[in-house]
């Protein structure tokens, strides 16, 4: 029987800098966790869910696969055949305990989740000594990758000593191991990802100045590796950082500094993001008919996501919902609220569940625009279907505090 190419896994496997090797190596480490004995994937295992030889894998190959990529089955080319390729329930490492799901994730959560992350990602097994090859340092992009899934899901609070450690390590192997230049550049590159994702983690803690460093050190680091990806996540991200310092001005320079990359120029996510982010700041800088065709030009990129690879872990979150909600942030700062109110609530039926944080970081918005709106009803309705329960982010729970004192006076 004739085979099709699982080039959905492939492109996957690229854009989270997984070799064979190395993804066998990181779904049988997930699999002890998960299963309690050790994984035996190996690089044949994964030749053939590339090839197409096998469709569907076998559970303990596929649980951690769904957690490694972080979306279902299907969404990584795996076709089911039938009833029985239904996507399997981890086993249970309870003893009866009688505690809902939701409970056990709560406390997962908020009770250890910073180290619970650093063990299961294994950050101590990345080198410190000796020689560096690039399957090391597909490993450490994975670990990387997994970092941006996590704070996707449930915020960056618990993530920013866990980030911050593992940037101190990776900082240790770069003065530490020896290399050649192709592996040299890459360490760059995984460092200038692990920063910037820092530097939100940074954020969601409530270390505002933080932030502001790891964000510049994201950008030498992709400056040192060629990373032209890295550079124009950098800039957005300095960009980003001088808005919320009140430096409009010189937001709106870094930001058009970053759309004239080329990287901007070919990659429609990138050009989404920084268009998107330029309109606010246009918006904030009292220009509303820039930061209209900002919006616009944000949504027209959004329209060449199909022509585009798959992206990279950290920027999964840019999709229709994201874009409107960044729109729905422009419209707030031209005081168009009525606009910005319909736009918050379309970033949420849009969201999917998985994206825990972001729904919670825009049903603030939702609420905190309905507060500014005079609909205090409404904005309590709004809060209370809030679940910040899974969430490690001091920024929302801040924000959230604030409405509710508001509604309560």
């Amino acid at each position: 029987m004739d085979t099709e190419r699982n080039a959905v896994l492939a492109g996957l496997m690229k854009a989270y800098g997984f070799g064979r090797q190395g993804l066998a190596d990181e779904v049988n480490t997930i699999s002890e966790r998960i299963f309690g004995r050790p994984g035996a994937a190996t690089d044949r295992h994964v030749r053939r869910w590339i090839s197409g030889k096998v469709r569907w894998p076998n559970a303990r190959y596929l649980l951690p696969l769904v957690e490694i990529f972080d979306r279902p089955p299907e969404a990584m080319g795996f076709v089911p055949r039938g009833r029985s390729s239904r996507l399997p329930v981890p086993p249970s490492t309870t003893t009866g305990t009688g505690e809902g799901d939701s409970v056990k994730r709560r406390r997962f959560v908020t009770a250890s989740t910073a180290v619970t992350v650093a063990v299961a990602l294994g950050l101590d097994d990345t080198p410190t000594s000796g020689r560096l090859t690039l399957a090391d340092v597909a490993r450490i992009d994975g670990k990387v990758g997994r970092m941006a899934a996590h704070f996707n899901s449930v915020g960056g609070g618990s993530l920013y000593e866990v980030s911050t450690g593992y940037l101190d390590r990776l900082r240790i192997s770069l003065d530490g191991c020896t290399y050649g230049p192709t592996v040299e550049a890459a360490l760059h590159c995984a460092i200038s990802n692990l920063s910037s994702s820092a530097g939100w983690a940074a954020h969601d803690a409530g270390h505002p100045g933080q932030a502001r460093v790891l964000f510049a050190d994201a950008l030498q680091s992709a400056l040192l590796a060629g990373d032209k990806r890295g550079q124009a996540r950098a800039w957005s991200n300095l960009a980003m950082q001088a808005r919320i310092d009140g430096r409009h001005r010189e937001a709106l320079r870094v930001n058009r500094a970053a759309l004239d990359t080329r990287q901007a120029r070919q990659d429609p996510r990138i050009a989404a993001l920084l268009h998107s982010r330029l309109a606010i700041g246009h918006a904030r800088a009292g220009d509303p008919t820039a930061a209209a065709r900002s919006i616009l030009a944000a949504q027209r990129a959004h329209d060449r996501f199909d022509t585009a690879p798959p992206p990279p872990p950290w920027l999964k979150f840019l999709d229709a919902a994201e874009i409107s909600g960044l729109a729905a942030i422009a419209h707030r700062a031209m005081g168009q609220l009525t606009d910005a109110e319909l736009a918050t609530a379309q970033a949420l039926q849009l969201l999917p569940k998985s994206m825990r944080r972001n729904r919670a970081f825009y049903g603030v918005q939702l609420a905190e625009l309905q507060v500014a709106q005079g609909n205090l009803q409404r904005a309590e309705e709004t809060a209370a279907r809030i679940d910040t329960s899974p969430i490690s982010s001091q920024r929302i729970a801040d924000r959230l505090a604030t409405i509710h004192r508001a509604i309560t006076v």
